[in-house]
């Protein structure tokens, strides 16, 4: 079952951060959230404050319980119309980030399988 530092982390990862990035953001120590993590352990509420704090636009009850959505007031009851002017770039903010996260892994992954075929490939000209 997901605990709030793996749902921290989705944020993290949503927001385009990495973990320490995101500590120094909120103002935890250096290699806090990967502690956590690590441990499996369970975020202190000072943290969930700070997150809070710095991240207006974070559902503080997703992160806690899981349900509902990461970002804004239940945004499925709620109406672009409804939500603040900083909610929707925050949402589309995240959405850019975790797109733009996704297209570098699929260049990434594509690179390391062109690098492993001309290491093949040289390889096999060096053995002939």
């Amino acid at each position: 079952m997901a605990k709030a530092i793996d749902r921290i982390f989705s944020i993290i990862k949503s927001l385009g951060m990495s973990a320490r990035q995101f500590d120094m953001s909120i103002g935890a120590s250096n290699g806090y959230t990967l502690r956590m993590k690590k441990n499996n352990a369970s975020v202190g509420s000072d943290i969930l404050e700070r997150i809070v704090e710095k991240y207006p636009f974070v559902n503080i009850n997703w992160i806690v319980t899981g349900k509902g959505n990461m970002f804004g007031v239940e945004t499925e009851d709620k109406g672009p119309q409804e939500m603040s002017l900083d909610e929707i770039e925050a949402v589309i903010d995240a959405k850019i980030k975790a797109l733009h996260n996704e297209d570098l892994k699929a260049l990434a992954e594509k690179l390391n399988k062109e690098i492993e075929k001309t290491k093949l490939k040289i390889e096999e000209e060096n053995q002939a």
